[in-house]
């Protein structure tokens, strides 16, 4: 199912954790271009996580559409080994398909994320403050024009034409999960580009009517009981597909109730995703309990890094009684400690290689977990999990960039998975894993983004809402 979707001596000077103020203002040099970096010897921490950050920023800088700015969804697009193929199963859950997007498909959630990761690379001056604004703003400039379902996007969009590149026969239309993703990207955006300069004004005005336009309350269906993930001009809600968890949806629940136009109710929140299949776990795997989630050692890292990538879950709670600091942490250390059992005798698992999620291997597009273990290793998996697991997660950055560089270290990165097992090294990138990796890095050193969203009054408004606790309000 879709929630298993998917420079050297610059970058030495590091910028220490939460030691100052996270948010900078770049305008005397309007840098635009990136240079890789090959692999560094004798190096500070600091030093490694800039050039990580860096290096992998590049994929949403350099290699953007040329025409829209979005980001585009992979790097090998004209052959990508997936999509998604509903047939009505009984459980709901999709089956894999072959098939191909072409060199244009570009990525709506995947473009949030790297309109997150512009705003990390503004505040480390790897780019500059206007350099980014112009870029941003032909994003929003196309994306105020291009094919939209009462203000929502679709799961993939043509860079070139801004139309709906259809992820199946029934998804043709609008995909409130992946628009959720997108308007996480533009209000962090909006927050952070807050000069009174011409530019910055137009940017912010076209965000909010943008945000204005997007129908959240559409995807009910005209009810409380269901929040749905599609909508098709042409098939309406045929794809029968609720927003339900625990998953990496619940910032579509927060977003959604935090619209100033178009809020869904916390009586549909309560119904479609509280009450829904697969909430509430409560088990203890390795000594370490679960609040959330029905899969057996919690399915796939990214439910714990997409929406945390603008929403803090340090001092996060709600009425339930679910402690979200907790959930994230427990669910990457339980990951963890599977790799390190390794059950299936794995080749290169250790406790400095780790990290189970959904990404490319041998086998196309798998969303890898305990339960669905095929001895591959997403990189991503373990550098997005640093504000859970610093030590554990620099452990495993260490190894794949000073030990595995030669194999999975290029021009955008970390490949996007390996497995020594089968002797495969993935040549790929996805906007969706990258993202991740510069954000929540960032979240770790110095909180930019869990501040400038969490701060959002519309967001601080609809956490409050679903009946959110934060240390922001």
């Amino acid at each position: 199912m879709r929630r298993f979707l998917f420079m050297l001596m610059a970058c030495m000077a590091g910028y220490g954790c939460y030691a100052q103020s996270p948010v900078k203002k770049h305008h005397a040099t309007e840098k635009t271009t990136i240079a890789p970096v090959g692999i560094v010897k004798n190096i500070s921490d600091e030093a490694l996580l800039d050039i990580v950050q860096r290096q992998t920023f590049r994929y949403f800088w350099g290699f953007g559409h040329p025409v829209s700015g979005l980001a585009r969804e992979r790097d090998n697009t004209v052959k990508a080994n997936y999509y998604w193929d509903y047939i009505n199963e009984a459980d709901g859950q999709p089956n894999f398909s072959k098939g191909t997007f072409g060199p244009e498909a570009c990525a709506i959630g995947g473009t949030g994320f790297g309109i997150l990761s512009t705003i990390v690379a503004v505040n480390h001056g790897w780019i500059g403050r206007d350099t980014a604004l112009k870029r941003l703003v032909k994003i929003v400039d196309f994306l105020i024009k291009a094919d939209c379902y009462h203000g929502i996007y679709p799961h993939f969009m043509n860079g070139a034409t801004g139309k709906t590149i259809p992820f199946g026969r029934l998804d043709d239309g609008a995909d409130i999960v992946e628009t959720s993703y997108l308007f996480m990207g533009l209000l962090s955006a909006r927050q952070y580009f807050d000069s009174n300069t011409p530019l910055e004004k137009y940017f912010r005005n076209r965000v909010n009517d943008m945000w204005s336009a997007a129908d959240w309350n559409w995807h009910s269906n005209n009810g409380n009981k269901k929040l749905y993930w599609h909508w098709s001009p042409d098939n309406d809600f045929d794809m029968n597909f609720p927003v339900f968890g625990y998953d990496e949806a619940l910032i579509t629940y927060i977003v959604a109730a935090s619209s100033p136009t178009h809020p869904i109710s916390k009586e549909l929140y309560e119904n479609s995703w509280v009450n829904g299949n697969g909430w509430r776990n409560g088990k203890s795997y390795y000594g370490i309990k679960l609040p959330l989630g029905n899969y057996d050692k919690g399915g796939p890292l990214f439910f714990e890094q997409y929406t945390y990538m603008g929403i803090d879950p340090n001092g996060l709670k709600d009425d339930n009684g679910i402690n979200y600091a907790e959930q994230t942490k427990n669910h990457t250390l339980i990951n963890r400690a599977y790799c390190i059992e390794n059950p299936k005798k794995f080749k290169g698992y250790a406790a400095n290689c780790w990290g189970l999620t959904a990404g490319d291997s041998f086998k196309g597009y798998v969303a890898h977990c305990p339960e669905d273990d095929r001895g591959v290793i997403q990189p991503t998996a373990a550098l997005s999990s640093f504000p859970y697991t610093p030590e554990y997660s620099m452990q495993a950055l260490k190894h794949f960039y000073y030990d595995m560089g030669d194999k999975i270290w290029g021009p955008y990165g970390f490949a996007d998975g390996f497995s020594e097992t089968h002797n495969w090294y993935a040549k790929t990138h996805l906007a969706i894993d990258e993202g991740p990796i510069v954000v929540m890095i960032e979240n770790y050193r110095t909180g930019l983004i869990w501040k400038l969203f969490m701060n959002c009054p519309e967001i601080k408004q609809g956490l409050k809402n679903l009946g959110f606790t934060s240390k922001y309000n």
